[in-house]
């Protein structure tokens, strides 16, 4: 089982609809008890930092995520959220991963980076298996994550920053392969795959 974390900062029916399509069985949930019963967690986020961090505060989900040992897979702004802190609203995030968010101030590029984006390099991990440089996945975000010894994939806009990153069971993209099409679905799966969860018949709970 898959948990989709809840925290009204995160696009949830996007995500979930993609994990149908894979027949993955999930939960999108908000609840400590349902998190920790599942084989692993999607935090998915879009919108502002400092008003996700206080719904994560909020929720008693920021200290959870700190020491959880499960497979967990960022998105965008749930990726953003595993560094140390954000220009945006000066916000202290979850210091998972050392560095700070930026915002992308090149008069000569429009923000946020919106589109689609190839990786500018490619580490090795399970995550990026069977995906390169050439291949694309979209992209909206106005600031953007420092490259670090955490990094596994980079990509350019106004600056190079990290694209993808791991650390222990902590991943995360910057894109959002849930509207990244086949590409984006590969790399769902190479999610499942790290995280040894099952796929099979739908089965979906709203708690």
């Amino acid at each position: 089982m898959i948990a989709i974390i809840n925290y009204k900062a995160g696009n949830l029916a996007s995500v979930s609809n993609a994990l149908e399509r894979l027949g993955a069985p999930h939960v999108i949930t908000s609840e400590l008890d349902a998190l920790e019963s599942a084989d692993a967690i999607i935090f998915p986020g879009v919108g502002h930092a400092q008003a996700a961090m206080q719904s994560l505060h909020e929720n008693n989900l920021a200290g959870w995520l700190r020491q959880t040992k499960k497979p967990l897979l960022g998105i965008c702004l749930g990726m953003q959220l595993f560094f140390e802190s954000s220009d945006e609203g000066d916000t202290e995030c979850l210091g998972i991963i050392p560095g700070r968010l930026r915002l992308f101030d090149n008069a000569n590029v429009k923000v946020p980076h919106m589109g689609w984006n190839h990786f500018s390099s490619v580490g090795n991990h399970p995550l990026l298996a069977g995906i390169d440089e050439k291949d694309y996945f979209y992209y909206v975000h106005g600031y953007y994550a420092p490259v670090t010894e955490y990094t596994i994939a980079t990509c350019h806009y106004d600056a190079g920053f990290s694209s993808v990153v791991a650390r222990d069971n902590f991943t995360g993209v910057q894109f959002h392969p849930e509207k990244s099409g086949a590409n984006g679905v590969k790399l769902l799966q190479n999610f499942l795959e790290f995280a040894g969860a099952q796929t099979g018949p739908k089965n979906k709970l709203i708690i």
